[in-house]
């Protein structure tokens, strides 16, 4: 909240985490892990990383319409521009936990964080755009040419 300087947009971080259960739940079913404390923990992590993203691109949007580009055109370029940075952390995340997936005790925690964070790096530049874009209640012009970046 502080790096952001809102409530409301600290409220859009935070509803962003749950993003990733969707993915946590189906890579342990389809590893057949089991959903203990250790995986418990990778999606605390998992939390924290999502949260992480939401807070690079919400602050990208916010300094686009700093420097006075239109709201519209600040989530959608905003969204494109900050794609690559995202992805890639995330993946080098994912990459990391490969090796750990195949153990005993901390495989669960691997996967639970590997499955999370594909889902919700694919949610998060697709939602929070939108989530944005509703909460504070952004439209596109209509005469607007769409946004290039």
């Amino acid at each position: 909240m502080l790096q952001l300087q809102s409530f409301s947009r600290a409220m859009l971080v935070f509803l962003t985490g749950p993003l990733g259960i969707a993915g946590v739940a189906g890579a342990l079913i389809l590893l057949g892990r089991p959903f203990g404390f250790v995986a418990l923990l990778g999606v605390i992590a998992l939390m924290g990383m999502i949260q992480r993203n939401s807070v690079i691109l919400i602050d990208q949007i916010e300094q686009d319409r700093a420097r006075g580009v239109p709201a519209w055109d600040a989530i959608v370029e905003s969204a494109v521009r900050r794609l690559r940075p995202i992805v890639l952390t995330a993946a080098a995340a994912v990459l990391a936990m490969i090796p750990l997936s195949r153990s005993v005790f901390w495989g669960p925690m691997a996967v639970a964080t590997m499955g999370g964070l594909v889902v919700a790096t694919v949610l998060t530049l697709l939602a929070l755009p939108a989530m944005y874009a509703a909460w504070f209640r952004v439209k596109r012009e209509v005469g607007d040419p769409p946004a290039t970046a």
